[in-house]
């Protein structure tokens, strides 16, 4: 038994370690977006942005304060999709004077943000087209930046993981591994230097070439996607387009989970989406996450010390890797200590994820339900 443990704690070593050293260092915060504050003079007619709004009234106004200070003439379209609350009555009279546009009932096929994304671009005319959640704030100087850095580095479509609330116990203990283990999943590195085998985005805040919706065939080419920000991009690599994701403090979600279920609803959306509905992977993840999480933490515990050396190193190389997520969101750096009971937490996730797959549901959102 001791030898075995010896061998697991010496495998999840190993693999820490590896992760350490990989090239694209997915576990560093070098990709980031910061947007330029103090000009807010910039002329945006060329930029539209696409708010798909299901129920969002206690965030849509604030969303919209945020677009006012971006500049002018901008244009602002809200796809009211079937709210049931104020949503609709705080976009025609908040002072951005957006345009609000009646999404339809959503048929079969569709989920429903990309339903109403489907009937807002059909408005546009601008060449460039910004994707913002309806609880997505950006800082002055936000959307100058991304149309900027577009033009700049030559990319058709720029995403922002937008700053997650961390204020809850419960936000501040599992919000920073989101963004750590999306990251670890899609190396934003490898992503943004076109990686065949990796495409990532992040939903929340998009700019995208309008030309590039055109050519994909609009957001119909991806209509019943549950991870549509990256299914989005890979679309748009797929047609010749480069693409750029980042982390950054100028786009604020208002959105937050002041107890575990929201963020395990928020998470089982789309966890078992991300292994293909995949029994056996599913189980491959399940076995990794053990060796990777649990396998260190037993090792320090034996009392063998060939064991015990294997599982500090590995506990030691796994805090380590998580220090740049915490510090980049000011964060207590010793919640990394906390990282393999977290790590299991995810997993306890995406099994909740794959149950309700398994019982019918393959997703839900804002009062939807998305069926197998």
């Amino acid at each position: 038994m001791t030898a075995w443990l010896t061998g697991v704690a010496t495998a999840a070593a190993l693999a820490w370690l590896i992760m350490l050293a990989l090239p694209w260092q997915p576990w560093r915060m070098r990709e980031t977006f910061e947007a330029d504050a103090a000009d807010t003079h910039h002329n945006l007619d060329d930029v539209t942005v696409l708010i798909p709004a299901r129920d969002e009234s206690q965030t849509l106004g604030a969303v919209l304060d945020g677009l006012t200070s971006q500049g002018h003439n901008l244009s602002v379209i809200v796809a009211d999709d079937q709210s049931s609350d104020d949503t609709a009555r705080i976009a025609h009279e908040h002072p951005a004077a957006p345009t609000v546009v009646e999404v339809p009932p959503l048929p079969d096929g569709w989920t429903g943000k990309l339903w109403a994304l489907e009937h807002a671009w059909q408005q546009t005319a601008s060449p460039w087209l910004v994707l913002l959640d309806a609880d997505i704030q950006l800082a002055p100087g936000t959307l100058a930046g991304l149309r900027d850095k577009a033009r700049r580095d030559n990319r058709t479509l720029v995403s922002l993981m937008a700053h997650l609330r961390m204020q809850a116990p419960v936000e501040k203990l599992l919000i920073p591994a989101f963004i750590y283990f999306f990251k670890l999943l899609y190396p934003f590195a490898l992503s943004n230097a076109g990686s065949r085998y990796v495409t990532a985005s992040a939903g929340g805040c998009v700019l995208i070439n309008a030309a590039a919706v055109e050519r994909i065939g609009g957001f119909g080419a991806l209509a019943g996607a549950i991870i549509d920000d990256c299914t989005l991009a890979a679309k748009v690599r797929a047609a010749g387009g480069r693409t750029w994701l980042g982390v950054t403090r100028a786009a604020v979600s208002l959105r937050g989970y002041d107890d575990f279920a929201g963020i395990r609803d928020m998470v089982a959306r789309s966890a078992f989406s991300q292994l293909g509905y995949s029994t056996l992977l599913l189980l491959a993840a399940t076995a990794a996450m053990l060796v990777l999480f649990i396998a260190p933490i037993a090792g320090v515990l034996t009392p063998d010390p060939a064991a015990r050396a294997a599982g500090v190193i590995g506990y030691m190389a796994m805090v380590a890797s998580f220090l740049p997520t915490l510090a980049y969101y000011r964060q207590s750096l010793a919640r990394a200590l906390q990282l393999p009971a977290v790590g299991c937490m995810y997993l306890a996730m995406t099994w909740v994820s794959a149950i309700r797959y398994w019982r019918g549901r393959r997703s839900a959102w804002r009062g939807r339900i998305y069926k197998r």
